[in-house]
Formats: C-alpha cells, sequence, structure tokens
C-alpha cells in the first residue's frame, strides 16, 4: 500500500472534494472485453455458448457473482472456485502486455495529480489482477488502492468505499466515486458517496445523488467538485 502524504491529506472538516475513489475495470482501463473473451472462450471450450444478455449480467462483478452466474446457466460441472480460477487465469494472460486506458483517463489522472487530490483506485478484482493492471495505470497516480478480496463484502456492498474513505480519513460525502457498472455505482451509493457514473457496457440512468456521463473525456476537476457542491441531491 503507498504511504499517503501528509501534505495532500484531505480536512475531514471540508465540506469541499476531499477525494476521489475510481473504479478500475471499464472505468479506467478498457478491460471489460477481455474479461468477457476470457468468459466467452473459456465457456465455449467448455460445451455452452453465452449470450448478450449473460454479459449484461457479469459487467462488473463481483466475482463470487459472476461465477455463480456463469455456473448456473452453463451447467459445467465445476464450483464456483474451480470455475473463478479458470477465468482469472485466461484473464491475465490476455492482459499480461498491458491495457488500453479509457478514453479521458489520462487527463483526469494527470489532473488529480497536478491538483493534490487524494485518489484511490477501488476495484472488485482480486488484489493480483489490480497489481498486473497498475503496471499499465501507475502504482503512483493513487494514495493506495483496495482489491475485492481485502473487504469482506465487496460491490455492490458499501464496504470498499467506506474503507477507502476511512483509510483517507476522509467524510464519504465529500468523496466522488467513477464507476462504469450498475454494481459499482450502487456500492458507491450505498457508502454515502457522490457518484458520477460512465457506463461502459449497460446503460446506467440519472438518480439523486448520481450523474452520468458518456465517457471520462471532459470530466474534470471542477465537475467533480461541484458533484459535491451539489448538496440537494438533484441528479444531472
Amino acid at each position: 500500500m503507498t504511504t499517503y502524504l501528509t501534505s495532500t491529506a484531505p480536512d475531514r472538516e471540508s465540506t469541499g472534494l476531499q477525494a476521489v475513489l475510481l473504479d478500475m475495470d471499464g472505468t479506467l482501463v478498457d478491460t471489460e472485453d477481455f474479461w468477457w473473451e476470457a468468459e466467452y472462450t473459456l465457456l465455449a471450450e467448455l460445451g455452452y455458448r453465452l449470450g448478450h444478455t449473460d454479459r449484461e449480467v457479469v459487467v462488473g462483478g463481483p466475482m463470487s457473482r459472476v461465477m455463480a452466474h456463469l455456473v448456473a446457466v452453463s451447467g459445467v460441472d465445476l464450483t464456483v472456485e474451480e470455475l473463478g480460477a479458470m477465468v482469472d487465469a485466461r484473464f491475465l494472460a490476455l492482459i499480461a502486455r498491458g491495457v488500453p486506458l479509457r478514453p479521458g483517463a489520462e487527463a483526469l489522472l494527470a489532473e488529480l495529480a497536478a491538483e493534490g487530490i487524494p485518489t484511490v483506485l477501488v476495484s472488485a478484482a482480486q488484489r493480483q489482477i489490480v497489481d498486473v493492471v497498475l503496471r499499465t495505470l501507475g502504482e503512483d497516480r493513487f494514495v493506495f488502492t483496495v482489491a475485492g478480496d481485502e473487504v469482506e463484502q465487496t460491490k455492490p456492498h458499501p464496504d470498499p468505499y467506506l474503507l477507502a474513505a476511512a483509510r483517507l480519513g476522509a467524510d464519504p460525502a465529500c468523496c466522488v466515486v467513477v464507476e462504469d457498472s450498475l454494481t459499482g455505482v450502487r456500492s458507491g451509493e450505498a457508502a454515502g458517496c457522490p457518484v458520477l457514473a460512465v457506463p461502459s457496457v449497460a446503460a446506467i440512468d440519472p438518480a439523486p445523488g448520481r450523474t452520468v456521463r458518456a465517457s471520462l473525456e471532459g470530466v474534470g476537476v471542477a465537475l467533480l467538485r461541484s458533484l459535491v457542491a451539489d448538496a440537494d441531491g438533484v441528479s444531472k
């Protein structure tokens, strides 16, 4: 875990933007297609063809739910844990040479760093996968990272985002969550954070406390600050 710099520590009493908590897959890096390829090709080899509705179910994790769905619909003679390990191995092989960033991700991360805003990566993926993706993203961009296997209950439960805010000493209501899936959005909302949704596969509707944008392109610190300042909860 990256050491937190005191000079940029959030002011717990501040009512402004204290931190930005970013999802990984589908939000910062374009890995959802890699996940789907791993799942689709593996299940095809085992005799089952996944369809579009399956993809909408599996996007955003968590792995336990995704694998339970895949085992149920395919009828493969594997446990959730066994299938999960096979999918993880195939996914890791696919991303070993790096992953592409989502449009706007590089510019947003650079602006957050320039403004000195604490930034945390909060993923439902397991630690071994997060660490591989960090080779592309750069670990130094984040105060620390939270992986799905480091919390008792991962997304859509609030635990990952509550943990991130607690480690920062920040107020969740002053931490903007950026997510691409409804599973992740619900996790951020359950933690009491304002949420910016940038859907990657399945559509996400605006709602109170939730802002939806087509992508991270054009998303900057000014917008993120406005989401915290918008105390009346009116969606945009």
